[in-house]
C-alpha cells in the first residue's frame, strides 16, 4: 500500500505526509517498464538517480553520467509514471560552476522530461544554489550525509554525521530547508542523528542507510529487488531475487534454442 493518499503525488503532499506521520516510499527507476510497475505498486516517489551510472552503465562511480544521459532516462520514467512524484538528479558537473549553470540545468530537466523536481547534493555550501533554483519555480529535493558525487573528497563511502560532525549535518539540513527544499535525502547517517534531524525539520526526510526515524525511505531498485547479485550495502533489504530468476530463465532459453525446441508450433505462423 502507498503511504500518500493521492491520485497524483505533488510536493504539497510531502508536507501533509510529514504532518500526518505518514511514511513515504521511494525507489529509483531509470526506464519505462520499472517505472510503470513501481507506479502501479503505489510507490510515492520515483528517483531517476545518477546511480544509473553504476547500475545501468556499469561505471565505478556516479561522476561520469551526463545531464543528457539523465534526461534520456528521465523521459522514459515520466512516460510511465501516472501517480508517483518523479525526481531527477542533477549530475556532477551540471550545477557546481555557478547558480546560473544550476538553474539552466534544472530548467532543461523540467522542460525536456516532464519531471516534478530535481535533486541536488550538498548542504550549507549549496544552499544559495538551491534557493536560486527554487526561486526559478523548480522544486528541489536536497541530499546530505554521504553524497556520492563527493565520494573522493569524503574518502569513500563512509558514514557521515558521527560524533562532532553531527552538528554539521544538522546545520546542513536546516540550511537546505531554509533555502526552500521540499525534502532532503539523508544517506548513510547514524539512525539517532537522522531521527534528530527529522524532528528538527518541517520538511520531509528520506532515508537511505539512515535508520527508521526518517519520514520515508529510498533504495536503488536493483539492490532491493535482487537484480544486483554482487555485494550490497548493509542498509539494503532484498525483497526479491530477480537476478537469479533472470539467470535461470536465460539458461532455459539458451537450452531450448540449442535443442531446437524453441520456437515450437505455438510460436510459429
Amino acid at each position: 500500500m502507498s503511504g500518500i493518499d493521492a491520485k497524483r503525488v505533488r510536493t504539497r503532499h510531502f508536507y501533509e505526509a510529514k504532518a500526518n506521520g505518514t511514511k513515504i516510499s521511494a525507489l529509483t527507476s531509470y526506464d519505462t517498464l520499472t517505472a510503470g510497475i513501481f507506479d502501479e505498486a503505489g510507490i510515492d516517489m520515483l528517483l531517476v538517480g545518477d546511480s544509473a551510472a553504476n547500475v545501468v552503465l556499469g561505471q565505478k562511480s556516479t561522476l561520469s553520467i551526463t545531464l543528457d544521459e539523465m534526461i534520456t532516462l528521465a523521459k522514459a520514467v515520466t512516460i510511465a509514471a501516472k501517480r508517483a512524484l518523479v525526481v531527477v538528479d542533477l549530475p556532477f558537473g551540471s550545477y557546481e560552476a555557478s547558480e546560473k549553470q544550476a538553474v539552466l540545468s534544472a530548467s532543461r530537466v523540467m522542460k525536456e522530461t516532464d519531471a516534478s523536481a530535481v535533486k541536488i547534493e550538498g548542504g550549507v555550501g549549496i544552499a544559495p544554489t538551491i534557493r536560486r533554483i527554487v526561486d526559478a519555480g523548480i522544486p528541489v529535493c536536497a541530499h546530505i550525509g554521504f553524497t556520492p558525487q563527493a565520494e573522493h573528497q569524503l574518502g569513500g563511502a563512509v558514514v557521515q554525521g558521527r560524533g562532532d560532525s553531527a552538528k554539521q549535518l544538522i546545520d546542513d539540513a536546516l540550511a537546505v530547508q531554509e533555502a526552500g527544499a521540499f525534502a532532503v535525502v539523508l544517506e548513510m547517517v547514524p539512525a539517532d542523528v537522522a531521527t534528530e534531524v527529522t524532528k528538527k525539520l518541517d520538511i520531509v526526510t528520506i532515508g537511505i542507510g539512515a535508520g527508521n526515524g526518517t519520514d520515508g525511505q529510498v533504495l536503488v531498485w536493483q539492490d532491493a529487488m535482487g537484480l544486483n547479485r554482487g555485494r550490497k550495502p548493509r542498509f539494503v533489504r532484498e525483497y526479491a531475487s530477480i537476478g537469479d530468476t533472470l539467470l535461470e530463465a536465460a539458461r532455459s532459453y539458451a537450452d531450448e534454442v540449442s535443442s531446437g525446441t524453441f520456437p515450437g508450433e505455438a510460436e510459429s505462423f
